[in-house]
Parts: C-alpha cells; structure tokens; sequence
C-alpha cells in the first residue's frame, strides 16, 4: 500500500509541472514582446555637474552649443575616486562618446577611460590645446594631458564626433 501511494505522489508531481511549463508556455506565446531598441532615456545633468565643479580639484568641462541631437544618457562624479568626472552621451548616429575627466594618475585613468585604446602618437589642435588620438578594439579617444587634470572623450563614434564633442567642452 505504501508503494502505491508513492508512485501516485511522483505522477502528481509530474502532471503539475506539465501543466506549469504548458501555462508557461501559453502565456509566453500569446503576450506580446517588445523586441525593438528603445531609445536611451535623456537625463539632466545640470545639478552633478555643479556639485562636481564645487568639489573638484580642477576645473570640470561639459559640454556647451551641442545640438539636441546629442542626449546626455549617463553622470557621476566621485571625488573618492581621485576626483573621477564622467559624462556620458548618445551621439546623432547612434554611437557612444563620453567625457571623462581625473585628477589620478594618467598612467591608470587613461587605459581605463579609452578602454584599453593605443596612442597612436598622432595629435591635433582643439581649441588651442593639443589633444591625442588613442586607437582601440572597443573605443577611440582624444586625450588631452593637463596640470591638474586628464581628460579623454571616448566612445564608439567617429574621429568627427569625438572631435565635436571635445570642442564642445567648457569649464565654466
């Protein structure tokens, strides 16, 4: 007797979890999915870079005169983290540039923010300063090695874009 009911316990069990994984089943087929890209969500960043340019050691750049067609998708400031300045953007084409700036040493902060990218030991003149075209499988970047700061915009957009977006740049 003690078998029997055993085995009616296991075919319980079994007949559940079909019935489950059928529901489940059903339930997948005939919700509908939303498969298209959404568009990255636009943020206002006027209140970190604020507080970032108040608690800095050097002076914070952000970008000024950029066309609404460059959506601000990601902020932070860590002063923690040798004063590290993050600006990220969602380019005309589609593509990725951010603004990274640090106080740290430019030996650690650059791989990090160009994503492992190679100096190619070309420069060119933005805004009086000389900035450095880094080449790499992820991101390029322009770099530009200053006193009291390093700052790189990078992304997986052009040459062109980046070149934009480090005009662009502003510190006051």
């Amino acid at each position: 007797m003690a078998g029997t009911k055993g085995k009616q316990t296991v075919r319980d069990m079994v007949l559940s979890l079909g019935l489950i994984v059928l529901a489940a089943w059903v339930i997948y087929l005939f919700i509908p999915h939303d498969e298209t890209e959404q568009e990255p969500k636009r943020i206002d960043y006027r209140v970190e870079l604020l507080t970032a340019r108040r608690a800095a050691s050097y002076p914070v750049a952000a970008p000024v005169g950029l066309p609404d067609t460059w959506k601000a998708t990601s902020v932070r400031f860590s002063g923690a983290d040798s004063d590290h300045w993050h600006l990220g953007f969602h380019a005309p084409d589609g593509q990725y540039v951010a603004v990274e700036q640090s106080a740290g040493k430019p030996s650690r902060f650059i791989p990090d923010a160009t994503q492992d990218a190679k100096k190619t030991g070309t420069t060119q003149e933005i805004g009086g300063e000389t900035w450095t075209r880094y080449e790499g499988d992820r991101y390029d970047a322009l770099v530009l090695r200053g006193e009291e700061a390093t700052t790189v915009v990078a992304g997986s957009a052009s040459f062109e874009d980046l070149t934009k977006m480090a005009k662009a740049l502003n510190t006051e």
